[in-house]
């Protein structure tokens, strides 16, 4: 594949993918709870780190390289849901209850 056209299919992988972690950082920051925090940290997390691989994955070619990167990806598409998963039930164990949209109408 040509350098060109490597780049145009890479950059955009790349920036949808720097974009998710900053969509997902802002909703660290704007979210009221542990569990709507770690929804939006953990999806963007697991898309944006997917993204990424993949646009580098294109600008290293058929390679070791990318065999190494494929590797990374899937040792992060299964072990960020499991860790946001005991993180979850780590909370619930501690007696925190989720934030519904019932308890924001009564004022409680």
């Amino acid at each position: 594949m040509s350098s060109l056209a490597a780049d145009i299919i890479s950059w955009p992988l790349i920036v949808a993918g720097s974009a998710l972690y900053v969509i997902g950082a802002l909703g660290l920051l704007r979210m009221p709870d542990v569990f709507t925090r770690m929804h939006a940290t953990s999806v963007s997390d697991t898309l944006g780190a997917g993204l990424l691989l993949a646009g580098m994955m294109v600008q290293a070619g058929f390679s070791l390289v990318s065999a190494k990167l494929a590797v990374v990806l899937l040792l992060l598409l299964y072990t960020g849901p499991v860790a946001t998963h005991a993180i979850a039930r780590a909370a619930r164990y501690a007696g925190l209850e989720p934030q519904l949209h019932v308890d924001k109408e009564d004022g409680s």
